[in-house]
């Protein structure tokens, strides 16, 4: 039997447990078709967020269904090794203690972080154990063991062989506190307050000035010419001549090109190619020389005149700004908004910096890329996603692939003394390789790979790649991939090209772009906002105080601290409730749309936790009328129960559609709706005369016990379908409710996934039963109408009713006097005249309820008109204050849309109270 009350906590870790203890998770092997989703590895230092919880659950999900169909199913997990963030973590610990990765010398740091790895790394697996993630957790990888690492150093020496990978010096985005390169990922350009400032720059011949506009005036120490447009007519006359560049003694040329926007300023542009990516691609250009003026920590170098050597970043602005305006070089200056690059580790500004690094030549890497979505080899899903990744791939550029750190693949390259690079696997190997004698001395590159390097080996090197194991042959291509749009380029395209490259064959087959999880008014899920929400507190619970200190610690302001306590009181003041894991599955499962933004309201979580509380109480009730009960033998099935299961087969259809087109949306929708509305709301109703009582329904009126036998056999049957449907998106509720009744093998979650069965369909009965609803729903509305206690027996008269409406009142009476609570059912002939009613439509046939004694007819009158006045006196309140210019103009617009919508619901009310007010007058 099931318990009296659902408690997700006392059967989730039961569960999870059994099925990880008894091997469920693998590949089940054999000759079935395999079905393989690679996890994207989250990052070894993190925890689980909204969005890994968002994507996990739509993986989860795929292969919960993939695996239900007998596939040999795959979920290969693992975790990134995340260079800078997983050595910034380690680097912290060292520095409470008194020191730097440089007291303990790179191998014993490196050992550090190991050590660190085994003793916390492992928290975000422990956490998707907790989301119910059937990954197959014997297969884990990790992009920093022994064989993935392998991979990674083969890859090198690979592309290198191939001349797809090489050294040398370009503009890159340089963490001047990491001291180290770093991707576009990893930067975040936000609107900053700033300051645009005029400089003049005399022409060098005496016969005037130019004037440009300029964000970072310091970095004029490093200008190597002006730009203006072709086209620009005020100063066509000087392309090709010279300016004095005020402070360094220096002349540059003026010269002209067409990524110049003429109406920016003055027209005229300082070019800077040291120190600005355009600038730096204009430079190549027309070969400009290009000078360097910082040094990686971003104090001003010795290119820069003498003054302002060793000065900050911020010092030499105030210094050449102060030298300009004595010069009379300072033009003006005006507030300007702008774009300002910050890490995303050290929240300090990013500078665009010249250095040595090793990168990987792609164009031709690319194009085999771009051509197998273009031939639908690989498709989209959206498939509107695949013109981003067209843009992406078609203005490509290199891709530096060398980070300034010691945690992480150390690139496989070797120096002798001259400078010379000698790549191999191993040194032994790049000594043979290149023959080099054993006493010259070689030093290995001290930099490392690009995280992102290893992570576009992930398909097919956690597979075993280079060795061609069967795990490769079986799950490589992958079936789909599952990711965010924000690392479509980063990703998914390296992943695209690298796969290609080194296996002949696209990584996947599928992608599937999910949208990224917003708070419930749309806005991003950040610390500084105090708008987080973690899954685990969502699941578990969380009290407000735990909730409150959660969201403010490691904040750096108080009063930001205290606005966000302040508004998190008043958002949760009881804190957040535990609705279990299936809840927030279920949760994620409706918001799987196309769309980039996802809203997460907890109104919609609470909503599924009474889901998973209206499928247990179901469960129970069908356990107690079938328990003891033989539901083997010969049956008859009554008008319900043939209309239940017709409505199964399309559910099926629907599901099973929706899934196969990644709509987890309509998929979750469409067994909502068929449980809730269908199963336990109607069906389960309309087994209660059959079951309870000798009343029969059904064509033939067949014998009771037959009947009973085939109603309690349909509601076992389709509870299992339910269930087995459900589990992909919600499995710890419905492996306990299986198990408890309706088990027939060792677990739901390798049972057999429901096909719609075309001989179980009855467009009859579905109409029969479309009858009886509509006729309880019409008694209903009446009561509603009428302020009518739904418990009081009602007369009911049927007028105009033709020969099947007659038909099914006979047949169906039964479930029409219990579900309607009807009292008596009386057909009028066509010369009865009806007495005062009130009036239901079904088709051609009025349902009249007489209501001489069911109501007082001027009290309800009366009631109703004091209900009118009362919102109007409302409406009008709201209407005075939209007509307010000020309000609408100064008010937060989230209270104006509130305000808007409390007049729209009250207009509603007036309106639905005035008919109600006119069908009374009328009786």
């Amino acid at each position: 039997m099931i318990d009296k009350v659902y408690d997700p906590h006392e059967i989730e870790q039961r569960w999870y447990e059994h099925w990880e203890k008894n091997g469920y998770f693998a590949p089940r092997g054999g000759d079935a078709p395999a079905y393989c989703i690679m996890l994207p590895p989250p990052n070894v230092t993190g925890s689980l967020h909204m969005g890994h919880a968002f994507q996990d659950t739509i993986m989860d999900a795929l292969i919960r269904y993939h695996r239900m169909q007998g596939r040999n199913t795959l979920w290969q997990g693992g975790t990134d090794h995340a260079g800078i963030a997983t050595q910034m973590v380690v680097e912290r610990q060292l520095n409470a203690e008194g020191k730097t990765r440089h007291d303990l010398g790179r191998d014993a740091f490196v050992e550090r972080v190991w050590r660190w790895k085994e003793e916390s790394g492992d928290m975000i697996q422990n956490q998707l154990r907790h989301l119910g993630a059937s990954l197959d957790w014997g297969r884990e990888r990790f992009t920093m063991d022994d064989g993935l690492s392998a991979a990674v150093r083969e890859t090198f020496v690979r592309l290198y062989d191939d001349g797809l990978i090489y050294r040398g010096k370009r503009l890159v985005n340089w963490d001047p506190v990491l001291l180290t390169a770093i991707s576009d990922l990893e930067v975040i350009s936000e609107e900053e307050q700033g300051y645009l400032w005029t400089l003049c720059y005399p022409l060098a011949d005496g016969s005037g000035t130019v004037e440009v506009a300029t964000t970072r005036p310091e970095t004029m120490l490093g200008d190597s010419a002006v730009a203006v447009h072709p086209e620009d007519e005020r100063y066509r006359d000087l392309i090709g001549k010279e300016v004095e560049l005020p402070l360094t003694g220096r002349r540059v040329p003026i010269v002209a090109d067409d990524w110049v926007d003429p109406e920016f300023g003055s027209g005229c542009v300082k070019i800077t190619p040291a120190h600005d990516f355009n600038d730096y691609a204009l430079g190549e250009r027309h070969k400009l020389e290009v000078i360097n003026i910082f040094t990686p920590d971003a104090h001003i170098n010795d290119a820069a005149p003498a003054k302002y050597r060793g000065m900050t970043r911020e010092d030499a602005r105030k210094a050449v700004l102060a030298d300009l305006d004595t010069a009379g070089a300072l033009a003006g200056v005006q507030d300007h908004k702008l774009q300002v690059p910050r890490g995303d580790r050290t929240g300090v500004v990013i500078e665009p910096y010249l250095t040595d690094q090793w990168y990987v030549r792609v164009e031709a890497l690319a194009k085999p890329a771009l051509e197998a979505v273009e031939s639908g080899r690989v498709r989209f899903v959206p498939d509107n996603w695949k013109n981003t990744y067209y843009e992406w791939m078609r203005n490509i550029q290199d891709w530096c692939i060398s980070r300034q750190l010691w945690w992480g693949h150390r690139i496989p390259a070797w120096y002798d003394d001259n400078g010379n690079i000698f790549v191999g696997r191993t040194e032994e190997e790049a000594r043979h390789r290149h023959e080099i004698a054993p006493d010259t001395k070689l030093r290995q590159d001290d930099d490392v790979l690009d995280t992102w390097f290893s992570s576009a080996l992930w398909p097919f090197s956690t597979l075993g790649w280079p060795d061609q194991t069967p795990e490769l042959k079986t799950f490589y291509p992958t079936s789909v991939l599952v990711t965010g749009f924000d690392i479509i380029f980063f990703w998914v395209a390296r992943m695209m090209m690298f796969g290609l490259k080194l296996n002949g064959e696209v990584p996947f087959n599928e992608i599937y772009i999910h949208g990224l999880i917003r708070d419930a008014e749309g806005q991003k899920m950040s610390k500084s906002k105090g708008n987080v929400l973690d899954p685990l507190d969502l699941i578990s619970g969380i009290s407000l105080d735990e909730l409150v200190a959660k969201r403010t610690s490691g904040l750096m302001q108080p009063q930001m601290a205290q606005k966000i306590e302040k508004a998190t009181r008043k958002q949760y003041p009881d804190g957040i409730p535990a609705y279990g894991t299936d809840a927030l599955r279920f949760t994620f499962a409706s918001l799987a749309t196309t769309g980039r933004d996802i809203r997460f309201d907890l109104g919609r979580i609470e909503g599924y936790r009474n889901f998973c509380n209206k499928l247990w109480n179901a469960a129970r009730f069908v356990l107690m009328n079938t328990d003891g009960h033989d539901t083997a033998g010969p049956k008859e099935y009554t008008a319900a129960d043939r209309w239940i299961r017709t409505r199964l087969q399309q559910t099926i259809r629907d599901y099973r559609k929706a899934m196969d087109g990644y709509r987890l949306d309509l998929a979750a929708q469409a067994i909502y709706d068929f449980t809730w509305n269908e199963y336990c709301d109607w069906y389960l109703e309309l087994t209660k005369p059959s079951l309870n009582e000798d009343a029969q329904c059904g064509s033939g009126a067949p014998h009771r016990d037959l009947q009973q036998r085939g109603t309690r056999a349909t509601l076992l049957e389709v509870l299992d379908t339910i269930l087995r449907l459900l589990h992909p998106i919600m499995p710890f509720v419905t492996e306990e409710i299986w198990q408890r009744s309706v088990k027939s093998s060792d677990t739901l979650m390798l049972a057999p996934f429901p096909e719609a069965d075309e001989a179980q369909e009855d467009a009859e009965a579905v109409a029969a039963i479309e009858w009886v609803k509509a006729f309880i729903l019409g008694i209903r509305r009446i009561r509603g109408e009428m302020d009518l206690s739904p418990s009081k027996p009602l007369p009911v008269l049927l007028q105009d009713a033709g020969r099947q409406d007659a038909l099914y009142a006979v047949e169906f009476q039964p479930w029409l006097k219990f579900l309607a609570r009807i009292d008596t059912l009386t057909m009028l002939a066509p010369a009865d005249e009806a007495p005062e009613c009130a009036v239901a439509l079904l088709g051609n046939m009025k349902i009249l309820v007489p209501m001489a004694g069911l109501i007082d007819k001027q009290a309800e009158l009366d009631r109703l008109a004091k209900q009118i006045e009362k919102i109007g006196k409302d409406l009008g309140k709201s209407q005075t204050k939209l007509a307010n210019d000020s309000f609408v103009k100064n008010a937060p617009p989230e209270v104006v849309e509130q305000e808007r919508g409390r007049v729209s619901e009250m207009e509603a009310a007036i309106s639905e109270l005035s008919r109600q007010r006119e069908k009374i007058s009328a009786l």
